[in-house]
């Protein structure tokens, strides 16, 4: 679960990350009194969860509250990487003298955290990473022993940082322990004119499996996911009912994924056309593969898991489709414990409850793969694909896709 830039900062604030005084606003009136009682001039940034805001045109500096208005009033309702900014943030700004990089995540490959820090921060940090690998040290953390005085000094000699962000790096650590986050990172994290060390802006990433010991996850929409039944369920819905599923109308990444949430699937949204949906994590990341593959992007991630009923289908045709950057949709299901007749029976029935508005191409394999296809060969719909292997039906799927987009 990813936070939002604001709740991040309130975070690092609460334990001893300084962070420059900042509000929230929803509404472009709102961003002008908030402009008012931080001084006037404030960096203005919408909040979304994802990166890129700068160079998509979403933090901007306003130098007086009549014009933080008008900035609020560009940014709000701005889509940025199908992400939509709802809230934006003002703060106060700072003299920078230096930009430094600073993350912790979890390094899954190897089973321990992992250090990431560098002197040469900022929006850059990609690119810096990509051409000088070496300007970026990466330094193993032992979950035992933490981040203590000595493995940050140890963090801040290998990424060529300055003794007095010591004390940072182990605040920021602490966050990442006992908030049981997956990622902590600060970009740029900078050294002011007067000599502080502040966080500029932070990105955090929480353990979903850890929710059950974080009591003030999920209070509030804006606290990710939701809950059934909550007003991130009725917001997609409404999209749907009010251009068709799979229409133009503006959905956004969050509103998405906690839609999935609410109806009990496994659902991330990425940044590509051909949706996927596959029963299992392991298939339907060699899917996304595949389709990359092919020449095609996947549009997101969405496990269905051990159930192909009727009700799962639509409930997950109704997510795919409702992301307007959908051109396609693959479903890729094995069956095993569930005979793939009968997910074929649910997929048919789940296209009588939803408006199929994009083509859809199914492979299925495994227990009971001909009948399964023999109930799809017989549904006679327009837009309804079959394909006997996964690499026939991600060409498709991108063909189809890539066709649409004509």
């Amino acid at each position: 679960m990813d936070l939002f830039e604001h709740q991040a900062r309130e975070l690092f604030d609460s334990y001893g990350v300084l962070v420059p005084p900042a509000e929230v606003a929803r509404t472009a009136p709102e961003a002008r009194a908030a402009a008012a009682r931080l001084g006037g001039r404030v960096v203005v940034k919408g909040q979304v969860k994802t990166g890129g805001r700068g160079k998509a045109g979403g933090v901007k500096m306003a130098a007086d509250p009549a014009a933080a208005e008008l900035t609020a009033r560009q940014i709000l309702g701005m889509a940025i990487k199908g992400h939509m900014a709802r809230s934006v943030m003002l703060a106060q700004p700072v003299e920078v003298a230096e930009e430094y990089y600073v993350s912790y995540a979890l390094d899954r490959a190897c089973g321990t955290f992992l250090a990431i820090a560098s002197a040469e921060g900022g929006m850059d940090i990609e690119d810096v990473a990509a051409a000088r690998p070496d300007a970026v040290a990466r330094i193993p953390i032992d979950p035992g022993e933490g981040v203590t005085e000595a493995v940050a000094r140890r963090i801040a000699d290998a990424a060529h940082l300055p003794a007095d962000v010591v004390p940072t790096l182990r605040a920021l650590w602490r966050v990442m322990a006992a908030e049981d986050a997956l990622l902590v990172e600060v970009n740029p994290l900078v050294r002011t004119a007067d000599g502080v060390i502040v966080a500029l802006d932070g990105k955090v990433t929480l353990d979903d499996n850890a929710r059950y010991r974080q009591g003030r996850w999920g209070v509030g929409e804006e606290y990710g996911n939701g809950h059934p039944g909550g007003g991130a369920l009725g917001e997609a819905e409404g999209a749907g009912r009010a251009g068709g599923v799979g229409g133009a109308g503006e959905v956004s990444a969050d509103v998405l994924e906690r839609t999935a949430a609410a109806k009990g699937l496994n659902y991330v949204k990425l940044d590509g056309e051909v949706g996927v949906i596959g029963n299992g994590a392991g298939l339907v990341m060699s899917t996304l593969d595949v389709v990359a593959g092919c020449g095609a992007r996947p549009a997101n991630f969405l496990d269905i898991g051990g159930g192909a009923s009727a009700q799962v289908m639509a409930d997950g045709l109704t997510v795919v489709l409702a992301d307007p950057a959908v051109r396609s949709v693959l479903v890729n299901v094995f069956g095993g414990i569930t005979a793939c007749d009968a997910v074929a029976h649910g997929i048919v029935a789940a296209l009588e409850r939803v408006r199929l508005t994009k083509p859809l191409v199914v492979r299925l394999d495994g227990n009971n793969a001909e009948r399964g296809r023999a109930v799809l060969d017989e549904y006679p719909h327009p837009l309804l694909h079959r394909a006997d292997t996964m690499d026939a039906a991600a060409k498709r799927a991108a063909e189809l896709a890539a066709n649409v987009g004509a």
